[in-house]
């Protein structure tokens, strides 16, 4: 326990989005950590606490860039450094007045015991305000990666690399996906048009809607009786690329919180759907998700279990694979995978999706289908993960999916984060053919 963290009564809203922001930097996911501190924060500060806390996340490397060049030896400390990027964050990406952003971090600065370093943070921050327009310029060129991704994406893209990095910067749109067995997309965006939400339907999913504004998603109409699913267009694909499932087997095998389960169940009726996840806490969500839509039954099981060991009783017609990933293409939504995830999680990610899909692709019924997904845009998890699976599996064949959306691989389909769409998902479907 540091030295600030016994009492957290005294410090100001800046102090508590860095304490945050600190917790992160050691390791924390942002989920796990948000809950706890939130609930420090007075109820009209929270939605100011969000913007610093995600916006900072955000533009962290960017940020980080832009600072070096005005120290003149590096800090050395990572309190002092969170409370100029904080700073810097209201100087150049918000409405705050200048003078209030300075005077408050400084203040953080001093509550949280660095009061020798508040006159450096001042000094620091002033100059921005004073040249703030040279500063935002910076600041939007900047690719705002850790180095090692940047690296990374340079080799697997190229040509979109500096469309990639930018589009990872964005704040990703709040997208619903209509539950069909209840309501059309047509009629569910009269009905937002009634109670004057701004909605439009989204390009690709054809049950996707995006929100215009920002909405507390349990108000929106439909909601309490399953109307709707809050799910990324790109992810909205998925019960899209599989075979019809009417009276089929089928595993989802790595299914929290639900999004995938619940669209195959608004889709077909299988005969039997297995939910897999090695995390019992998440996979509550999938059964509240599933009772909100009406979707539950006795041909709906959810199982805790690893998808790298677990044996299916009879062997299934279809397999849904979302496999677990560095999760790099849902950036935008979770920036704090930005701090999180470290250069060598590639490989040991890597060896854990080849365990499952070795696992799953030996249960699969012959003539059956296994849909392989990340929410990843790294190349070792998506194209070369299924470059080294054909090599290896002679019994496989891909089965190519048609579409106007995302980049053709040499097996399976890539999409990249797209202003205002989905976020970063690959496809790839396999036939078992023997």
């Amino acid at each position: 326990m540091s030295h600030y963290e016994a009492g957290t009564s005294h410090l100001n809203l800046r102090a508590q989005v860095i304490r945050t922001l600190l917790a992160v930097q050691q390791g924390q996911s942002l989920a796990s950590v948000l809950p706890q501190h939130l609930g420090k924060v007075a109820e009209r500060d929270r939605a100011l606490f969000h913007e610093l806390v995600l916006g900072t996340l955000r533009q962290w490397y960017a940020l980080k860039s832009v600072t070096l060049p005005l120290l003149v030896k590096p800090i050395n400390n990572d309190t002092v450094e969170t409370c100029l990027y904080v700073g810097l964050y209201q100087l150049l990406e918000t409405r705050i007045a200048p003078h209030a952003a300075i005077s408050e971090t400084v203040t953080a600065v001093k509550q949280l015991g660095y009061q020798a370093l508040s006159g450096v943070v001042n000094a620091i921050l002033r100059r921005v305000s004073r040249e703030t327009p040279e500063f935002q310029a910076a600041l939007k060129q900047a690719h705002g990666l850790p180095s090692w991704l940047y690296k990374r994406l340079k080799k697997d893209w190229p040509e979109q690399l500096l469309e990639l990095s930018t589009e990872l910067k964005q704040v990703a749109p709040l997208t619903l996906r209509v539950n069909e067995r209840q309501v059309s997309r047509d009629e569910y965006l009269e009905i937002l048009e009634e109670h004057d939400i701004a909605a439009h339907a989204c390009s690709i999913s054809e049950v996707g809607i995006v929100l215009d504004e920002s909405v507390h998603v349990p108000h929106l109409p439909g909601f309490d009786v399953g109307g709707f699913s809050v799910q990324d267009e790109h992810a909205q694909l998925c019960a899209t690329l599989l075979p019809n499932l009417n009276n089929k087997y089928v595993v989802d095998a790595c299914a929290a919180p639900g999004g995938k389960t619940a669209h195959i169940l608004e889709k077909y009726s299988p005969k039997k759907l297995i939910a897999l996840d090695q995390d019992a806490k998440r996979l509550l969500r999938v059964q509240e998700n599933l009772e909100r839509l009406l979707l539950e039954g006795e041909h709906v099981e959810i199982v805790t279990a690893d998808a790298i060991s677990w044996q299916a009783a009879e062997q299934p017609d279809c397999i849904v694979l979302d496999a677990p990933c560095s999760a790099i293409g849902v950036m935008r939504r979770h920036p704090d995978i930005r701090l999180l995830r470290q250069s060598t999680d590639i490989a040991q990610t890597v060896e854990l999706q080849k365990q499952i899909l070795e696992n799953m692709w030996q249960q699969l019924k012959v003539g059956g289908t296994l849909l392989y997904i990340t929410c990843s845009i790294l190349k070792a998890e998506n194209e070369q993960q299924m470059v080294e699976f054909f090599t290896t599996h002679a019994d496989a064949k891909e089965i190519k999916i048609e579409a106007n959306w995302g980049i053709e691989q040499i097996h399976g389909r890539q999409l990249l984060p797209k202003a205002g769409q989905g976020d970063g998902f690959f496809y790839c479907r396999i036939e078992k053919t023997a």
